[in-house]
């Protein structure tokens, strides 16, 4: 697998963001040969909705950032261009609990010029599906979207911590 880059102070993807989540990110090939963007995160107290589990928006958010990032699959830090969310649909099906590897799933459905429609879903560590996403993406240069400054961002292929 191919691990994705992560931003400084992103909240989803943030290695330096105290309150963040601070997802791995990696390039994979699902068993019918999709390409996918598989997630990987511990949910911390400060991620909590009701106790011992997280919050449905940060869980949204992850599927969010999850979807988006499978349309740069195979770019490396050198990413042109990204998604921006126009609609996002998630469905909750079972608690996720925190302080345990979380993961999930995210891959681009249908695409033309200007937009791009994706799905995901978040895994329980024993493979059951706690959560669904399904979305409409606006695609733009990230120039656009963050600046041409992409050292401002911290954009890089961080270590994984072990």
């Amino acid at each position: 697998m191919q691990k994705q880059p992560n931003s400084s102070f992103c909240f989803v993807c943030g290695v330096k963001n105290v309150a963040g989540v601070k997802v791995r990110f990696y390039e994979t090939v699902a068993t019918d040969g999709t390409q996918e963007i598989l997630a990987r995160f511990w949910g911390q107290p400060c991620h909590q909705g009701y106790p011992g589990r997280m919050h449905g928006g940060v869980l949204t958010g992850i599927l969010d950032e999850t979807i988006v990032r499978a349309i740069n699959y195979g770019a490396g830090v050198e990413v042109e261009t990204w998604g921006i969310t126009v609609e996002l649909t998630t469905r909750f099906l079972q608690p996720v609990p925190l302080n345990v590897e979380i993961s999930a799933r995210g891959r681009i459905r249908k695409q033309n010029r200007r937009m791009f429609t994706g799905s995901g879903e978040i895994y329980l560590p024993d493979g059951a599906v706690a959560a669904r996403a399904a979305g409409k993406f606006l695609k733009l240069p990230l120039s656009v979207i963050s600046g041409p400054d992409m050292d401002l961002l911290g954009w890089q292929i961080y270590p994984d911590e072990e």
